[in-house]
């Protein structure tokens, strides 16, 4: 997910004019990863108290 994000920026960088197309799938990536650390978070404190 990093990774793809990083690419987007360089996208944006290069081709200003695409960051329509370039932003919804930059903030979908970024709640993926988002999510990804929450659910880790749950996950580690429900094996924790357990």
């Amino acid at each position: 997910m990093g990774l793809a994000n990083g690419k987007a920026y360089e996208a944006l960088g290069r081709n200003p004019e695409a960051a329509p197309a370039v932003r919804a799938n930059f903030l979908l990536g970024l709640v993926f990863a988002e999510t990804i650390a929450v659910y880790s978070l749950l996950i580690a404190l429900l094996l924790w108290l357990h």
